[in-house]
């Protein structure tokens, strides 16, 4: 009976390994039909380099932020600073008005003083708390605090601008962005029209970005 027992649990624990894998298997790149267009939006590298790597990215994310720590230093060295890719941002709204708050922000950054614009956005994703990640902490009086640490932007207009949502029109044409490309999770990471299913997997990042110059 002991055996019976033994045989049958192991049954099952092979069982649900089995199906374990087979969700990973499924899991995988999706080839889109058209990519972002990038018109408008941050852009770091050479606007006529051969990939185009578009980020779609809450600053409220904390996964957003690892991505920013651990795959954009790499991919900034070994493809976009030897002219290899480029690199786009896209505004993501999942967190509400902190969010947006941050979002409207960036663009001002971005229209008034856009040679700054990948400083601030850094530097505000540092601002992030490392424990309770849904506590509040955007604030205008912080943007403009972490603008004015990295920006050459007047720290009134900035926020008059945020307060008054001077750049409401660019968030709503990231917004349709957001919808057109089904954008579920951030940051989710689409090059030369593959989304990936892992923005952490470096060398999935590396292989698209090399046989996209071809």
């Amino acid at each position: 009976m002991k055996k019976l027992v033994l045989f049958t649990v192991l049954v099952v624990a092979l069982l649900v390994a089995i199906a374990l894998l087979a969700n990973q298997a499924q899991k995988k790149d999706v080839a889109l039909d058209s990519h972002p267009s990038t018109e408008g939006q941050p852009l770091l590298g050479d606007k006529d380099a051969p990939v185009s790597v578009v980020e779609f990215g809450d600053f409220k994310c904390p996964a957003c932020k690892a991505w920013g720590e651990r795959i954009y230093p790499q991919l900034k060295e070994d493809f976009i600073d030897t002219g290899k890719a480029n690199l786009s941002y896209v505004n993501v709204l999942f967190h509400g008005e902190e969010s947006t708050l941050a979002a409207l922000a960036a663009e001002s950054v971005f229209k008034n003083d856009p040679d700054s614009y990948w400083e601030f956005q850094k530097a505000l994703f540092d601002e992030q708390p490392e424990q309770d990640h849904d506590a509040a902490w955007i604030t205008v009086d912080k943007l403009v605090e972490v603008a004015g640490n990295t920006t050459d932007v007047d720290p009134e207009q900035l926020r008059k601008e945020i307060e008054g949502k001077a750049f409401k029109k660019q968030l709503e044409e990231d917004n349709a962005l957001v919808e057109e490309f089904k954008i579920e999770s951030t940051p989710t990471v689409i090059i030369n029209g593959v989304k990936l299913d892992d923005p952490y997997d470096y060398e999935r990042i590396k292989s698209l970005i090399e046989d996209g110059q071809d």
